[in-house]
């Protein structure tokens, strides 16, 4: 069962076509690669299943039911959610406020609940609380909890973006070059929760990534843009096989070396 389908989509930006008529199918449950050079478009695809670009032509659907056209929040509600290549985080928050100000997205009690501090708003702030000292042990988080997240390394500041962004229930999570910044031990290590992460929450997830061992460790399917173009579509081995793709990242030149 595909989760997320791009049929023919088509982003222009005036007479520039930064997606031309791209096809793809992410299954449930998957992890899903998407690389390609510089400028090639994969922060485009994010923005267009999130709502932030207008589709020009073609259709996106998401659980079989097409969201372009749709707001951000409107896609948000549906079950997508992003972290982005630029980190963003409450800076002056610990880690602690940062997850459970996320968690307050999914609080369903209202502003009468919490002035009477009654048994609803008690027992969602309860859930709110476990759910973030939950994620805080799942992402390594929790004995830096009290740290304000300004004062967190590169790496850790990731993995409170990952944390924030699973707070929110997501049945598709959008991983802008998690692996930005990292160095190869900490890639490896975010390998492994990309990994766990699938596993205790049972989330699809969609990765930018440019670090080639973490796409080829963690993805079941990769797909690789050019000139926002589709070049080719496949297995980790099939894609490192790909004479095109090859030429694309090492140019032609090289492979006649």
């Amino acid at each position: 069962m595909n989760i997320l389908e791009f049929n023919n989509v088509t982003k222009q930006f005036g007479g520039l076509t930064a997606v031309g008529n791209v096809d793809f199918q992410v299954a449930k449950d998957s992890i899903f690669g998407l690389i390609g050079p510089n400028g090639a478009g994969k922060t485009t695809i994010f923005n267009l299943i999130t709502g932030i670009y207008h589709v020009t032509e073609g259709e996106i659907l998401f659980e079989g039911k097409r969201i372009n056209g749709l707001q951000p929040y409107q896609i948000a509600q549906l079950g997508i959610t992003r972290t982005f290549q630029n980190i963003r985080l409450f800076k002056k928050l610990t880690i602690y406020e940062n997850i459970l100000t996320a968690c307050h997205e999914n609080g369903n009690y209202g502003i009468f609940d919490a002035i009477l501090r009654n048994g609803k708003y008690k027992k969602q702030e309860r859930i709110m609380h476990e759910k973030t000292q939950t994620l805080m042990e799942i992402m390594g988080l929790e004995d830096r909890k009290d740290i304000i997240a300004a004062n967190l390394p590169y790496g850790w500041q990731r993995r409170l973006e990952i944390a924030r962004a699973l707070a929110s229930n997501p049945k598709l999570l959008l991983l802008d070059e998690p692996a930005a910044g990292m160095n190869p031990d900490e890639t490896l290590k975010l390998m492994t929760l990309i990994h766990e992460i699938r596993k205790q929450f049972k989330v699809t997830m969609i990765v930018i990534e440019h670090h080639m061992d973490l796409i080829m460790g963690v993805c079941d399917k990769i797909m690789v843009l050019n000139f926002g173009q589709k070049l080719a579509e496949g297995t980790a081995q099939e894609i490192q096989e790909n004479k095109k793709v090859i030429e694309a990242y090492l140019g032609e030149e090289e492979m006649h070396c």
